[in-house]
């Protein structure tokens, strides 16, 4: 993590900052670490007092210095900083906190990988990560933090002797990413896909493509994007913007007009078992379900083959693959019912490919489907989840629940092919939980998905407990 002098951080802020303190030494006073929230400070480190719609971190500085935060930056509209505590004043605090990890990653000899993508980002991230660990030091973001205030956090926790970061970007409207990019100006960058995740902010997949290939934006010449060759909005995107000199392409996909291809998928209960029409690959594994992963794991490929990981190395960072939780997770319950987690979140993408993994698996009693609703769809949210429900087959699936006003729309056109008790919607989460307990048994299988405000995960706890 950043460790300065609280000269060198007013000196790293600009010409606007002030250092103010009534100690003549605060200047070589040393900071470790930067923190947003009094719940997480460590001593010596920077309280940064971000202000939001419904708090502000100003009245929380005093608690930081109790705790042993060190100094804190302070918006110069507000008055009365604690006494006593060592301030920086700036114009703008969430704008300083982002200058701040611009600078710093400046001072940095890392190498930068950004992610972006309607779905896939976080497994995508875990997947380059664990790659580029087989040979590299590597930090990648934590959780979720991917947006304009978690991606400068994660920066400003880079070490100094970290040789590749890898970091998800998020965003929910035109500008977002590009913000983005230019302050962590990755050398290479990944564009997992393009689905219908923010509908509601942007209103077609084309905006939503052109939102994503802000990526590029802050990449320096002959930087290294790689991308989804099955989606054409993306080359669309790419041609309307103007793009880094030299600027190198892979593509990646199922299709075999592809760079990286796969020519053989093979799945069991314990993940992918793949191979790849690029010569000197032997099979490759990921511990993860679903095609979908393994077109994740294309791009992983692409970046490691770009900066030096040999196959034998992308193999090995592939078998020690450490997952965020919550993206189709596999787990067993204390009766042998096994329950495949992918209640993080939901889109159409996603939840078509989930549907398939499920299909596919083999070795199982009874399936069991559980779908809430996908939220931030827009005015063409009823049908999108309509058209789910219109692929769903008795053939493939055995019982489709689904929860929430839109879950509902799902379950109307399932049932217009399944048997009457095999289709049941819910508006109350211990109802399902209960109703699907009682039927489920150990050889069956059971997908829980749906949008993180669904908070599925509590049927998946209900199950497993």
């Amino acid at each position: 993590m950043i460790e300065r002098t609280l000269k060198q951080m007013t000196d790293m802020l600009g010409d606007e900052s002030v250092l103010v303190s009534s100690a003549s030494t605060a200047k070589d006073i040393p900071i470790k670490g930067i923190s947003t929230d009094t719940r997480t400070i460590r001593p010596g480190s920077l309280f940064v007092p971000l202000i939001g719609d419904h708090f502000d971190g100003h009245a929380y500085a005093s608690e930081a210095y109790s705790k042993g935060a060190a100094a804190a930056l302070w918006q110069d509209d507000h008055p009365h900083p604690p006494e006593g505590m060592p301030i920086i004043r700036v114009k703008d605090t969430l704008t300083a906190l982002q200058q701040l990890a611009k600078s710093y990653r400046k001072q940095l000899p890392v190498r930068i990988i950004g992610i972006t993508g309607s779905n896939g980002k976080t497994t995508t991230k875990d997947l380059v990560a664990s790659v580029l660990g087989s040979t590299f030091q590597v930090h990648k973001t934590k959780g979720n933090l991917n947006n304009h205030i978690g991606l400068p956090l994660t920066l400003l926790e880079l070490e100094e002797t970290t040789q590749f970061a890898v970091v998800e970007m998020g965003m929910s409207g035109r500008g977002e990413i590009e913000l983005l990019s230019n302050l962590a100006e990755p050398e290479a960058s990944i564009i997992t896909m393009i689905g219908e995740s923010h509908m509601l902010q942007l209103g077609s997949r084309e905006e939503i493509a052109r939102a994503k290939a802000e990526i590029v934006s802050g990449m320096p010449k002959g930087g290294l994007f790689v991308y989804n060759g099955d989606e054409p909005l993306i080359e669309q995107a790419l041609a309307e913007q103007g793009l880094p000199e030299g600027l190198r392409r892979i593509r990646f996909g199922s299709g075999a007009g592809n760079d990286l291809f796969p020519t053989d998928i093979r799945m069991d209960a314990d993940g992918a078992h793949f191979q790849i029409n690029s010569p000197g690959y032997p099979e490759l594994f990921i511990p993860l379900l679903g095609t979908h992963n393994v077109i994740n794991a294309l791009a992983a490929i692409a970046i490691g083959e770009a900066f030096g990981v040999w196959p034998v190395g992308i193999a090995a960072g592939f078998r020690s693959l450490q997952m965020t939780s919550m993206r189709i997770e596999k787990l067993t319950a204390a009766s042998g019912l096994t329950v495949l987690n992918d209640a993080y979140n939901a889109s159409p993408a996603s939840m078509r490919a989930a549907i398939d993994l499920t299909e596919q698996l083999r070795g199982f009693g009874r399936k069991f489907l559980v779908l809430g609703d996908m939220l931030e769809l827009g005015e063409h949210e009823e049908q999108f989840h309509r058209s789910i429900g219109a692929v769903l087959s008795p053939e493939r699936v055995d019982y489709v629940f689904t929860f929430g006003r839109l879950g509902r729309y799902i379950a109307d056109e399932a049932a217009q092919r399944f048997p009457k008790a095999c289709v049941r919607a819910f508006d109350d989460k211990e109802q399902l939980a209960a109703e699907l307990g009682a039927e489920v048994r150990a050889e069956d299988l059971v997908l829980v998905k749906g949008s993180r405000g669904m908070r599925l995960e509590q049927v998946v706890n209900a199950l497993l407990a």
